[in-house]
């Protein structure tokens, strides 16, 4: 029988491949391509929402790591936290919530800027660039499934945090810990 915290660990260092692999595909992909005889190369440079999708990704992938260390840290301490725990686990709780909710948000500016991408805008005179960088846009839509899979598994995990939260507190007192 696989615990809660093996499920936690398990979906930390998916998110942290999820993460790293978003990162990698955005920031590494690039596309050189001959236009009216000049060289034109489409980067993730070209449209800032994926540049900001590299650095939240990365960032977000670091925080997972550090997550796991913690645990495997507490794991060893345990016993002697003594009424310090539940601080520890607000601090958890709030940092998953603020993750999951950073890396989605810029996952979803990213897949804007890509729509943008494919579909131009005539209106502020905005050229359709898949139709020219296919092989750059079909890397950039793996990159962002790879994101929202990403993001969904940080809020599996952020679910994971308010359990291990929210089971300490009574249930017939409102906010007051449970006698042990």
């Amino acid at each position: 029988m696989v615990g809660i915290a093996q499920v936690n660990v398990y979906l930390r260092v998916s998110a942290v491949l999820s993460y790293v692999l978003t990162a990698c595909l955005v920031g590494l992909d690039a596309q050189t391509k001959i236009i009216f005889f000049v060289a034109r190369k489409a980067t993730y440079r070209d449209l800032e929402a994926f540049g900001i999708l590299v650095y939240v990704d990365s960032a977000a992938a670091g925080y997972n790591l550090l997550q796991l260390c913690k645990g495997l840290i507490s794991a060893r301490f345990e016993g002697n936290l003594k009424g310090a725990y539940i601080y520890i686990f607000w601090i958890g709780f709030l940092l998953d919530q603020l993750a999951a909710y950073i890396t989605f948000a810029a996952n979803s500016a990213a897949l804007e800027a890509a729509v943008l991408a494919v579909m131009g805008a005539e209106e502020f005179q905005w050229m359709k660039l898949c139709n020219k960088f296919t092989r750059f846009c079909f890397q950039m839509g793996g990159a962002l499934f790879c994101g929202y899979v990403a993001s969904i598994l940080m809020a599996l995990i952020s679910f994971i945090s308010a359990y291990n939260l929210f089971r300490n507190y009574s249930p017939k007192r409102f906010l007051h810990l449970k006698k042990t």
